[in-house]
C-alpha cells in the first residue's frame, strides 16, 4: 500500500505538472498557488443550478460583490469569517437608511478585465438577474427580501440604492454571498440571446468580470488556472493578492492529495478524510488549520410527517438511546466541536445551534418507548450517504447496536450522493443522517431554512406554526433583546419536539505546507485565494 501510495503521488505531481500551461509553468513555483480538490469545477457562474461549493469558491477570486465579510482571528489563532462586519467590496461605502428600508452604494473608480469602468448600470443588470434569472440565486436572494428588479435603481454613474419592503437582517449580508456577482453587463449582454436573456449558458464557460483573477484556462470538471489582475483595487487596502498564479485540480483519491502536499507539489487540500489528518499532523510535513464549521452541524433527522418519527416519544426515546460519545470518536475522531451533553433546562441563549440537553440515558429511552406504544420495538431503515461513509458508517453501526437494545430493528440504507438527495427532496427517508451548513448563520435565517416550508433543507418535515411565525417575525425584528428573547423561544419549542437531534460541528481541516499562510476559514466552505500568501 505504500508503494501504490508513492506512485500515486507521482502520477499527481506529473499530472499536475503536464495539465498546467506553459505560460503559468513560467511563473516560479513561489508565485504560484496549487490546490487540489476531490470535487469539481463544473461552472464558472456560481448561479448556475449544479454549481458546486469549489465553483461558489473559485467565483470569489474572480468576480467582485458589492460588499464582502470582514474576518477574524478565532480563540485558536485560526482566520475566520465575521459575520458581524461586512465592508465594501466594489462599494467604495454605503449606508443604510434610519429606517432600515434603503440601501445606498458608492462605487469604485473600479475597472472590469477588459480595461472598460464598472458602472452603476453594471450593478443594476447583476442584481436584476440575480432576482429574475431562473438559477439558484433567486432564492437565495430572497432570503434577504431581494425579489425583485424594481428594488434595484440607478441614481447616477456611481451611486445605486436598493429599496426593502421591510427592514430585514439579511438583505446586505445577502448581497456579500457568491451568488450576488456583479457582472460586466455591457459583454455578458453580446452573447445573450432572446432565449437566454442573461447569457446564463456563455457565462458557463467564460466570464464578464472585474475581480482579483482572470481565468486563463477552464475545463470543467478536471483544473482551472487562473492569472492575477495587476489592476484589482478592491480588496483590504487595495492590495493585490499575493499569489501572481492559481491551479486548481480535482484528484479524487484523498490519499493522492494528501501526498501531494507532504512532498510539497501542490500547496493545500481542504477535503482530506479525517481520519487521515492526524497522521499527516505528527509525521510533521504538513500544517493544519482546524476550524469547526460554525455555521452548520452534522445531525440526525426523524421525518415528522410518517410514522413511527410522528410520535414525539418515539423521538424522545430514540434521543435517549444514541451513542453521542461512541459516534463522536468513531465518525470524526473527537475532530470537531460537539453539540451534546449541555444541562440547561432553558435555553442560555438565542444563538442555534448550540449545545444541546441530550445525553445517553437507556432507561429513560425504554420508558419513553413504552409510552409511545412500541415496547416491543419496530423496524425502520436509517439512510446514509455511501460518498461519506467513512464518517457515515461507523455512526450507523453504532446506532444500530445501540437500537437494537430497544428492540429497535434498523436497516442500514446506503445511498449515492444523488439518490439520497433526491430522496430527501422528496421526503421520502424515514431516518438518516446528513450534515449541512448555512451561508448565513443568523437564529432566524437557520430556523427558517431547516425548520420551515415543504423545501429540501426542511429535513425533519417539521410543520410548527409557532416556530413559522417567529422564525418569519425574527428576519425584520431589528431590536437585538427582542430578537434574542425570539431565539430563545424557537430554541425551546424545538427541544421540546425535537424533529432532530443535532450531533456536532464537524472540523475543516486545511491541510496545507508549513509556509502558507493567512487561509480563512469562510461561510462557503471554500478556499478565498485573496487570503493566501508564502511566508
Amino acid at each position: 500500500m505504500a508503494d501504490r501510495g508513492r506512485l500515486l503521488g507521482l502520477m499527481g505531481g506529473a499530472l499536475l505538472l503536464a495539465m498546467t500551461p506553459a505560460s503559468a509553468q513560467a511563473q516560479t513555483r513561489a508565485e504560484t498557488l496549487r490546490q487540489v480538490t476531490g470535487n469539481n469545477i463544473p461552472t464558472l457562474d456560481p448561479t448556475t443550478p449544479g454549481a458546486t461549493r469549489e465553483a461558489f469558491g473559485v467565483s470569489t477570486s474572480i468576480y467582485d460583490r458589492l460588499v464582502a465579510f470582514d474576518r477574524r482571528r478565532d480563540e485558536n489563532g485560526v482566520w475566520v469569517f465575521d459575520r458581524s462586519k461586512i465592508r465594501g467590496e466594489l462599494a467604495e461605502s454605503y449606508e443604510i437608511s434610519p429606517d432600515g428600508l434603503k440601501i445606498t452604494f458608492k462605487l469604485r473608480d473600479a475597472k472590469w478585465h477588459d480595461g472598460t469602468p464598472v458602472t452603476a448600470d453594471d450593478v443594476k443588470w447583476s442584481l436584476d438577474r440575480a432576482v429574475t434569472a431562473k438559477s439558484i440565486a433567486s432564492g437565495q436572494m430572497g432570503t434577504g427580501s431581494l425579489s425583485k428588479a424594481e428594488q434595484f435603481a440607478v441614481v447616477d454613474a456611481k451611486t445605486v440604492t436598493v429599496t426593502l419592503p421591510k427592514a430585514d437582517r439579511l438583505a446586505l449580508a445577502n448581497l456579500a454571498t457568491p451568488l450576488a456577482p456583479i457582472f460586466n453587463s455591457k459583454l455578458a449582454k453580446q452573447h445573450a440571446t432572446a432565449e437566454d436573456p442573461w447569457a446564463q449558458e456563455w457565462l458557463k464557460t467564460n466570464t464578464a468580470a472585474g475581480g482579483a483573477y482572470t481565468v486563463e484556462m477552464f475545463k470543467p470538471g478536471e483544473q482551472i488556472v487562473l492569472r492575477r489582475n495587476e489592476n484589482w483595487k478592491n480588496g483590504p487596502g487595495g492590495q493585490l493578492p499575493y499569489f501572481k498564479r492559481v491551479i486548481e485540480q480535482t484528484i479524487a483519491d484523498p490519499a493522492t492529495r494528501a501526498n501531494l502536499i507532504e512532498k510539497g507539489d501542490a500547496d493545500i487540500a481542504i477535503d482530506l478524510q479525517a481520519s487521515d489528518v492526524p497522521a499527516l499532523q505528527q509525521r510533521g510535513k504538513v500544517k493544519v488549520d482546524s476550524t469547526p464549521q460554525t455555521n452548520g452541524f452534522t445531525m440526525i433527522a426523524f421525518n415528522t410527517q410518517m410514522a413511527p418519527f410522528d410520535n414525539l416519544k418515539v423521538r424522545q426515546a430514540i434521543v435517549a438511546a444514541l451513542p453521542y460519545d461512541d459516534m463522536f470518536k468513531a465518525a470524526i475522531f473527537k475532530r470537531g466541536f460537539p453539540l451534546f451533553g449541555a444541562s440547561w433546562t432553558a435555553p442560555p441563549t438565542g444563538e442555534f445551534p448550540q449545545v444541546m440537553p441530550v445525553k445517553t440515558d437507556m432507561a429513560k429511552a425504554k420508558a419513553l418507548l413504552a409510552e409511545a406504544g412500541f415496547a416491543s420495538g419496530f423496524k425502520t431503515t436509517f439512510s446514509i450517504n455511501v460518498g461519506s461513509a467513512a464518517i457515515t458508517e461507523p455512526m450507523a453501526a453504532l446506532l444500530k447496536e445501540s437500537l437494537a437494545k430497544l428492540n429497535i430493528d434498523v436497516e442500514v440504507q446506503k445511498l449515492p450522493d444523488s439518490q439520497m438527495s433526491t430522496q430527501i427532496t422528496e421526503k421520502k427517508l424515514p431516518f438518516f443522517t446528513e450534515g449541512s451548513t448555512a451561508w448565513l448563520p443568523t437564529t432566524d435565517y437557520l430556523f427558517r431554512n431547516f425548520f420551515t416550508g415543504n423545501q429540501r433543507w426542511n429535513y425533519s418535515s417539521w410543520n410548527n406554526e409557532l416556530i413559522v411565525k417567529l422564525a418569519n417575525a425574527a428576519r425584520f425584528e431589528q431590536d437585538q433583546a427582542k430578537y434574542e428573547a425570539m431565539g430563545k423561544e424557537m430554541i425551546a419549542e424545538y427541544v421540546k419536539e425535537v424533529p432532530m437531534v443535532l450531533l456536532w460541528q464537524a472540523n475543516q481541516d486545511a491541510v496545507m505546507i508549513p509556509q502558507l499562510d493567512g487561509h480563512t476559514y469562510w461561510f462557503h466552505r471554500q478556499v478565498d485565494f485573496r487570503d493566501l500568501r508564502r511566508k
